[in-house]
């Protein structure tokens, strides 16, 4: 697995957690709170798994 690859996918996680917690009242956005919550949590989830299961193939030496 190359650095650019984790680093990107990293990236990914990181940006879906600051999504959490971005605040949206008072803008055009707050309409679509919940939508971009949701968004943001199947973000977290996703890459975090992404990166556990690149994680393993890369301990059990299968790339």
């Amino acid at each position: 697995m190359s650095n650019t690859n984790v680093l990107t996918l990293i990236g990914a996680l990181l940006a879906g957690y600051f999504l959490l917690g971005l605040p949206l009242g008072g803008t055009f956005l707050a309409a679509f709170g919940p939508a971009i919550k949701i968004i943001a949590i199947l973000t977290v989830l996703v890459f975090a798994a992404v990166l556990i299961y690149k994680g393993i193939l890369d301990l059990l030496g299968k790339h």
